[in-house]
């Protein structure tokens, strides 16, 4: 190994081990503009000028687009180390490549569009998604956008169903992320007004919902505490008995702890 090769190595094992120490971090944007302070967050989580970001592109039917739109919005943070996973199909070699990213990455965001193409894409490579949640949990940031935040969640909200009632069997879900254990997200939440679907489902599986406004994050570390960036809110659905619902509105500035399920003042 060259003097060269040890120093990288050395940095690389640096980066690792400062997001170990941090702990869990999600950044689960609703869609539509993603907030800039909530991305400075991001690249700040991920190592700043140091970061190592793994963008994914395999929900959307634009990806370059997509990465431009996401290189934007992370550059003027310190963010210009960013590479995008191979798309699938993932051929052998594509896998190994991937791999070898998200070892690397010391931050990955999860791009918009359908959510159920990104589980498909991981269902062909399954070792990627037991790697995602093993870095998740070394303090490796993930985040995601629209179809992006949506697939953190597990069950996940694959958009199909009817939505005119509030009827949790009526809703299609699948496996997804599973990175905000007992918790269902749903995005571009009050602007398409999705609180039908939400409200079914934590009826009917008991668990409670978090419902993300576009142009807004939720800033979520230790899977307990949530900070809201942007300009719209965030409602926690929490199931009472009866059956019955307590919603809390969020909005930006406000922090809510998702163990005791109040307010942080």
């Amino acid at each position: 190994m060259t003097k060269f090769s040890r120093v990288l190595a050395v940095l690389l094992l640096a980066l690792v081990a400062t997001a170990a120490q941090a702990g869990e971090r999600l950044v689960v944007v609703g869609g539509g503009n993603r907030d800039a302070l909530a991305m400075k967050r991001f690249v700040e989580w991920a190592g700043g000028p140091k970061s190592r970001i793994v963008f994914v592109p395999w929900a959307t039917s634009v990806p370059e687009e997509s990465l431009a739109g996401f290189l934007k919005d992370v550059e003027p943070h310190g963010g210009r180390t960013v590479t995008a996973l191979p798309l699938a199909p993932l051929t052998e070699e594509k896998r190994k490549a991937a791999r070898t990213m998200l070892e690397q990455a010391t931050g990955v965001f999860f791009c918009g569009g359908d959510q159920v193409k990104h589980m498909a894409a991981f269902a062909e490579a399954p070792e990627l998604l037991a790697l995602v949640r093993e870095r998740f949990r070394a303090g490796v940031v993930m985040g995601g956008t629209s179809a992006g935040a949506a697939v953190l969640s597990d069950p996940m909200i694959t958009g199909e169903g009817d939505f005119t009632v509030i009827d949790g069997e009526k809703v299609e879900t699948k496996p997804g992320l599973g990175l905000l254990p007992g918790v269902i997200v749903d995005q571009h939440f009050v602007k398409r007004q999705r609180q039908n679907r939400l409200f079914g489902l934590v009826l009917k599986h008991g668990l409670p919902g978090m419902g993300v406004d576009e142009d807004t994050a939720a800033m979520v570390t230790d899977n307990r505490h949530v900070e809201v960036i942007g300009a719209g809110p965030v409602l926690f659905v929490e199931p009472k008995p009866g059956p019955a619902l307590l919603v809390h509105v969020l909005r930006n500035g406000d922090k809510f702890d998702l163990q005791t399920r109040e307010r942080v003042p």
